[in-house]
């Protein structure tokens, strides 16, 4: 079995004891990582405090050719990294609509070379003959990324490379249950940057703790539960360190009755099922109105029974294991409870037999906001499909829950689906189609899915301060 230490200030560090990573195909280990101890989480934190100096003051054009580096080294290390994420998350090599470890892979390596050639210039907001005002972008020091184990390494790119684009130094703590592919990550980068400027630390709670509540991290950027994410800001208070948060999402689609169905249901199935569900921004209520409703819950359900279901190692599957156990039982309890409420299921609603973390894709109709299952976010392969008449009403059906990361809706007018479309309330909006982000587009929740943005310049100035020079000319 595979072991990967952590990574502190260039150098591999054992730690006190290991962590077993479990594959979900087969529930059983298939790699450990060194947990790190607070002592080791304080050195991380130190190393990045000293190597945030020189790194800072390098120039921008260095910093970028470092990071397009690093992209290389992701490309020329594709396969390998490829299987690592397979085998931690349980996503397939290729996937549903292509949508696996090949596109996260791909996409990190994509998010990187775009971020690597952003710049972020000096703002003359006046300059006449009495006085000269720049505002200048500074980094903000010591970055702490923590990242889910959905995504593991494209979300660690997300956190990773803006921060060091602009200056800043970066500790990183992943998901305990995936830390093997962002470990590799970070061994491949300390072959490229100096010493310090990207670590390493692996555990479970305790030791993101540590790290967030570390008195000389300047940043938390974080990925993962609303829950954990307001203990996160509750903790950055004390000292007032700068936050992004991207936090959990129960994202609506609205189906207008003039949606050619034949055409959309393929893009729905996809938008809600890729990854098995375990995505932030995927589609998780579906409302259809009253006139297609049976017609799309049918092919949906039609489509749930033929999509290949396995583990992400073999040729043609299109969905994996839910990753973890403590998931899948969330997904089960959110299922017995669609039942409770009357659902009908039309595919799917329990585990698949054998090893590994496998639940079937379920379609479940006949829920009406009010049930858990439209409440909560499943954040796996299960989906309710909800009947509506009045388009105004489910708007303002869709806007009542707490979540606001992403919202579609689907239609065959576009300048109305358009206008409809700005009316949820909701981070990021799409018109016939869902969940689709891109490196330049702004990517962020409001409401309890989270503060701040990822991406694009917008993205890039979070891991910045302002600094207003003002210079008089006489």
């Amino acid at each position: 079995m595979q072991h990967y230490d952590m990574i502190i200030n260039g150098q591999n560090c054992a730690g006190d004891s290991s962590l077993e990573v479990i594959n979900p195909a087969t529930g059983t280990a298939f790699a450990s990582v060194a947990r790190s101890s607070e002592k080791q989480v304080n050195e991380a934190v130190a190393a990045a405090r000293v190597a945030f100096k020189p790194w800072s003051q390098q120039s921008s054009a260095a910093r970028k050719q470092l990071c397009q580096q690093l992209a290389q080294a992701m490309e020329d290390n594709m396969a390998e990294l490829m299987q690592l994420v397979t085998l931690e998350s349980g996503k397939p090599l290729q996937g549903l609509n292509g949508i696996g470890s090949g596109m996260e892979v791909g996409g990190a390596i994509a998010w990187t070379r775009y971020t690597a050639e952003l710049e972020l210039p000096v703002d003359v907001v006046q300059d006449d003959d009495k006085t000269r005002i720049e505002v200048h972008r500074k980094p903000l020091g010591v970055v702490a990324s923590i990242t889910p184990w959905n995504w593991p390494l494209m979300i660690a790119i997300w956190h990773v490379i803006p921060a060091l684009r602009v200056g800043n130094t970066v500790v990183i703590k992943p998901s305990e249950f995936t830390p093997v592919a962002t470990t590799r990550l970070v061994q491949l980068a300390n072959e490229i940057l100096p010493a310090g400027v990207l670590n390493i630390v692996n555990g479970e709670g305790d030791v993101g703790a540590a790290l967030t509540s570390h008195p000389d991290v300047n940043k938390i950027v974080f990925t993962g539960s609303t829950a954990t994410g307001k203990r996160i800001m509750a903790t950055a208070s004390a000292s007032l360190k700068r936050v992004t948060l991207e936090l959990g999402g129960n994202d609506a689609g609205i189906v207008l009755p003039d949606a050619n169905i034949s055409a959309i249901v393929p893009k729905l199935f996809a938008a809600c099922f890729h990854n098995n569900g375990q995505t932030c921004a995927a589609l998780k209520r579906l409302y259809v109105h009253e006139s297609q409703y049976e017609d799309v819950c049918q092919q949906l359900a039609q489509l749930a029974k033929t999509v290949k279901v396995g583990s992400g190692l073999e040729d043609g599957v299109e969905l994996g294991p839910i990753q973890n156990a403590k998931q899948l039982a969330v997904v089960q309890e959110l299922a017995d409870s669609a039942r409770s409420d009357g659902g009908r299921f039309l595919a799917g609603g329990e585990p698949l037999a054998g090893g590994g973390y496998f639940f079937a894709p379920t379609i479940v109709a006949d829920l009406s906001d009010g049930s858990r299952l439209v409440d909560e976010e499943p954040f796996g392969p299960i989906l309710p499909v909800i009947k509506y008449s009045d388009v105004d009403e489910v708007i303002a059906r869709a806007n009542q829950n707490d979540r606001g990361l992403g919202g579609s809706i689907w239609s065959s007018d576009i300048d109305k689906a358009t206008g409809l479309a700005q009316q949820l309330e909701c981070g990021t909006v799409w018109v016939n189609e869902h969940g689709a982000i891109q490196p330049n587009a702004p990517f962020g929740g409001i409401k309890q899915s989270g503060m701040g943005v990822e991406f694009g310049l917008y993205g890039l100035e979070e891991y910045t301060s302002i600094q207003t020079v003002k210079v008089p000319k006489r």
